[in-house]
């Protein structure tokens, strides 16, 4: 049996399409567990044909981890499975899942596929989904059948995957250290490997995130990334996040290489730099 988890702050129209996906699946998911990482659950959400829970997490900057620990915590099936607000599931990707899961234990991931503005207007229509579409250029092509091996943990991208309820205690569950914009995800995805958890790639598990503002650079998260980056180095010995490093020394704003051992800030940004950073609609990822 399988508990579907995610986490919502904002975004009552996403999580609206969410859930008109998940109730379109070949196989229902058990129950939802809603994280809310704000004071009240959103009001009057569509009845759904399996239990809805709904959970509250304070914390002002972003609680993603202690989020998806407490929703993990009280799912009440072993199948845990991560799906991020923006994101609508294709119709069998909780069936995808569950086999993959009965199958061998592991840690599974979803094709993600990005959606321009406006793609969902009314009932969801798959095949509208799939022609609009697209691949994020770093991820690898996804079996057409079946399961494939990853050799990378750091593959793992918090918007879809799923695994055992035990698989995630036993790497005790997503560190609480880790506040507001990144570096948890890719934390955990190391301690699953300390386990030995292997990963995988499924068929079948496609997911449709749905578009919202971006920036690029993210200079909105620039204090939270920086002290995430520099206590990710401190547990691994490695950085994380080098890609928003590496535009944040591009651009003047810190002294830092993959060899540094911390991070010298040289100026913060400011609101202009966060405005010019904002990426046109047409733009489907960071």
């Amino acid at each position: 049996m399988s508990s579907v988890l995610t986490l919502v702050r904002g975004r009552r129209d996403h999580l609206v399409n969410l859930l008109h996906g998940l109730a379109l699946q070949t196989q229902l998911p058990d129950e939802l567990v809603i994280a809310y990482m704000q004071p009240e659950p959103h009001p009057d959400l569509p009845a759904m044909p399996f239990p809805v829970r709904h959970l509250h997490v304070p914390g002002e900057i972003m609680p993603l981890a202690r989020a998806r620990n407490q929703a993990a915590a009280v799912a009440r099936h072993d199948k845990l499975i991560f799906l991020d607000v923006d994101c609508i599931p294709s119709p069998t990707l909780v069936e995808s899942y569950s086999l993959a899961l009965d199958d061998k234990r592991g840690l599974y991931l979803g094709e993600v596929l990005y959606l321009p503005a406006k793609s969902v207007k009314g009932a969801l229509d798959y095949t509208r989904l799939d022609q609009l579409g697209q691949a994020h250029p770093a991820r690898p092509p996804i079996p057409d059948t079946g399961t494939r091996a990853e050799p990378d943990p750091g593959s793992l991208w918090g918007l879809s995957f799923a695994l055992h309820r035990d698989s995630y205690q036993r790497a005790g569950g997503m560190n609480e250290a880790y506040e507001g914009y990144g570096g948890e995800e890719t934390d955990f995805a190391w301690r699953l490997a300390q386990t030995d958890l292997p990963f995988f790639w499924v068929a079948n598990a496609r997911a449709y995130h749905q578009h919202h503002r971006l920036f690029a650079p993210p200079y909105q998260h620039f204090a939270h990334i920086l002290r995430n980056a520099e206590y990710f180095h401190g547990q691994w010995g490695r950085w994380c996040m080098e890609y928003w490093l590496g535009q944040f020394r591009d651009a003047g704003l810190i002294d830092w290489n993959e060899n540094s051992k911390s991070i010298q800030i040289l100026r913060y940004p400011t609101k202009q730099d966060i405005a010019h950073a904002e990426l046109p609609p047409s733009a489907l990822y960071s």
